[in-house]
């Protein structure tokens, strides 16, 4: 019997990608499922698929960057299961272009659900978690955007890197409060999802870099594979989820080159 049985897991961003492949290994492992997204019929269609292999599933459409709908989703899994083990902040868009090209709207569209998604969702379930007073673990979707920059790629960098810190001082928040409350961050590089999908594409370079990007990300790693390793470092404990270890040198390279204080040096193609 697997010590995930019953448990409760919320996945935000759960119709596609990264989010489907954690409810669809949630859902192998006997956890009864609380899956929101924008997609209404993305949802629609996982859930069903979903509750035909009898798992227990709850969905709820949701947009991440309002409170409101986070708190309605909150409350309507408690309702429902009456608590909750696995917070994943999942949800998440793509943006490629200069950074000086960006308009204000795509910078605040990023912002709002890359970033806001995830401090409205601690902000409404941490409280929970830690009311609750026991075992449960949250995990924050990153990027290797988030450990590493690439041009052309700004504002998502700019979230991701900033999910990458927020994960950190939550993991130092909880534990100094003694919180049974686990925390990681997950940083893959590509994945097979539709992501690109929400890319809203200029010209010149940055559209060069989203054909790249598109073409890794469908031969990227598939979502099941990525999402056995996220459930593995849950078990582990683990706050660092690296599932591309090939980019590790670069990390390596990058963190060498802070210590030096040499000027940056773009080592990868793509994130």
């Amino acid at each position: 019997m697997s010590e995930q049985q019953g448990r409760v897991a919320v996945i935000t961003g759960a119709a596609s990608g990264i989010g489907r492949g954690l409810a669809e290994h949630a859902g192998q492992l006997a956890m009864r499922l609380v899956l929101a997204d924008r997609d209404r019929a993305g949802l629609d269609e996982l859930a069903s698929e979903l509750a035909a292999r009898g798992c227990e599933v709850l969905e709820q459409v949701t947009d991440v960057s309002r409170e409101q709908d986070l708190i309605a989703l909150r409350d309507a899994a408690l309702a429902r299961f009456g608590g909750i083990d696995l917070l994943f902040n999942n949800a998440g868009v793509m943006q490629t272009g200069a950074s000086w090209e960006l308009s204000e709207a795509q910078w605040r569209r990023m912002l709002d659900i890359n970033l806001l998604g995830v401090t409205n969702g601690l902000r409404v379930f941490v409280p929970t978690l830690l009311a609750q007073d026991r075992p449960a673990h949250i995990v924050n979707t990153a990027s290797l955007a988030g450990l590493l920059a690439s041009p052309f790629l700004a504002a998502y960098t700019v979230t991701k890197q900033a999910v990458v810190a927020l994960s950190e001082v939550l993991h130092h928040e909880l534990a100094a409060l003694g919180a049974p409350i686990g925390v990681s961050v997950l940083c893959p590089g590509p994945v097979a999802s539709r992501i690109m999908a929400s890319d809203q594409a200029g010209g010149g370079a940055a559209a060069a870099l989203g054909a790249q990007l598109a073409q890794s990300i469908r031969q990227g790693m598939p979502a099941a594979e990525l999402a056995a390793q996220v459930f593995a470092a849950i078990d582990d404990k683990r706050f660092w989820i690296l599932p591309h270890p090939d980019f590790k040198p670069a990390l390596q390279a990058r963190t060498q080159s802070i210590l030096d204080e040499t000027n940056p040096v773009f080592l990868l193609a793509d994130l």
